[in-house]
Order: structure tokens, then sequence, then C-alpha cells
């Protein structure tokens, strides 16, 4: 690929063919109107009715159906195979962000190697939306707004250090690394305000944090649920 398969002004949601709960993709496209599908995201995206704009991927997964109702202009075979569809489809997409559903909450694997891709392309801006929880590769300096006693867990992704406030166990003078202190199951207790040397820090959060994490990723010109 040269350049983006798919630009947006808006939001994209890149769907893969993971577990969704009823709503999800509604729920996503409110927010990031614009779909793309990577491989057998195709098929859920066709069973909920929708058209994706782009379909990305080495297409191991999509099934023979989907490939007929779809038209072959959408069709993009990305044929190397050192990299996931996940992160196929994410390089191929221009955007302010991109939300990442179907990739987490089906195979531990896959959701190890999504993790990876948010780091390796720290640059994207992209929140995974699994059933339960929104994940998301922090940067320097993070402002949340949450509930307090809202869970909210750290894992690094390679050795950091930072600080917070806000937060019922600060982190101020910890080295945490994957093989060694991570930072799962804290808790909220007032405004958040967190700042890593590096970014290498993956944020996760309950599913009703998707709204304040797209605000403080996004700023100002971030979407609104339609109830808001």
């Amino acid at each position: 690929m040269t350049g983006p398969i798919v630009q947006s002004s808006r939001g994209v949601t890149l769907l893969g063919g993971g577990e969704l709960l009823p709503g999800d993709l509604d729920e996503a496209l409110s927010l990031a109107p614009t779909l793309v599908a990577a491989d057998g995201g195709a098929d859920l995206a066709l069973a909920a009715g929708r058209m994706p704009a782009a379909v990305i991927g080495d297409f191991d997964s999509i099934s023979d159906k989907a490939r007929a109702e779809l038209p072959p202009a959408l069709l993009h075979h990305v044929t190397e195979q050192d990299s996931t569809d996940f992160e196929k489809a994410l390089r191929a997409v221009e955007a302010p962000f991109v939300l990442g559903l179907g990739f987490m909450g089906a195979r531990v694997d896959h959701t190890l190697a999504a993790f990876t891709t948010l780091v390796t392309h720290e640059a994207r801006c992209c929140i995974l939306v699994g059933p339960q929880d929104v994940c998301f590769l922090s940067p320097l300096d993070l402002s949340l707004d949450l509930p307090p006693d809202t869970r909210l867990s750290l894992f690094p992704m390679g050795p950091v250090m930072g600080e917070s406030e806000g937060l019922r166990w600060p982190i101020a003078g910890l080295r945490f690394a994957p093989d060694g202190r991570i930072g799962t199951s804290n808790q909220v207790t007032g405004p958040v305000r967190l700042r890593f040397d590096c970014r290498r820090m993956l944020a996760i959060l309950p599913r009703l944090g998707l709204l304040p994490t797209l605000r403080a990723l996004v700023g100002p010109h971030a979407p609104v649920s339609p109830g808001e």
C-alpha cells in the first residue's frame, strides 16, 4: 500500500471478526460513522445490514458468501503475512480516530496482537471496544473525567514510569514492565491526570469510559452519543 485506502474527516469504525454484543456496531457507528471491515469482519457487517466502505485483509477468514455480496471495488487484498488483519486495516485508514470492534474478548492471541498494534502504531488514535471494556494507548499526558470508583487498569507494554492524580493507588515512583509491576484494578477517586515518560502504557476501562476517553483523546471535536 502506498497511501490510505479510506480517508474520513470523522471517526472510522473498524470491525473485526470477533465477539460483538447486540447494539455494539450501532453504538460505534453513531460515534464513528465510516465503517471499514478487517477481513472476516465483513461477514458481521453484512449480517447487520451494513455495507462497509472497504474490506481490508489477507482474506483468509471472510466467507465466500460475503465476498460474492460485496462489490469488487471494496475488496482490498493485502497478501503480506507479517501483520494481522487489524494492523493491515488500521494503517490503511486515515481519520481523526478509530473505534476497533471485534478485536477483544474472543481469542486471547488475537487480543494480545491487537494490543501490540496499538503500541507499534502509536500515531493512530485508536480505541479498542470489547464486550466489557475499552482499551487504548495512553498519551504522555492524559486527563479523564470518570465517576468515582470506576475501574482503571494500567498495563505496561514495555518499561514505563509515570505519575498520577485521582487514583486510589498512586503510581509515582513505580517502575512498570510487562514482566514486573503492572497496574490492574486501580480505582478512580476524582478527576484523573496521568503522565508517562514514554508511550508504552495501555489504559483499560469499563465500557462506560468510552465517551470520556474519546473526549480526552480527540478533544473538543469528539462526537457525542445521540442521547446527549
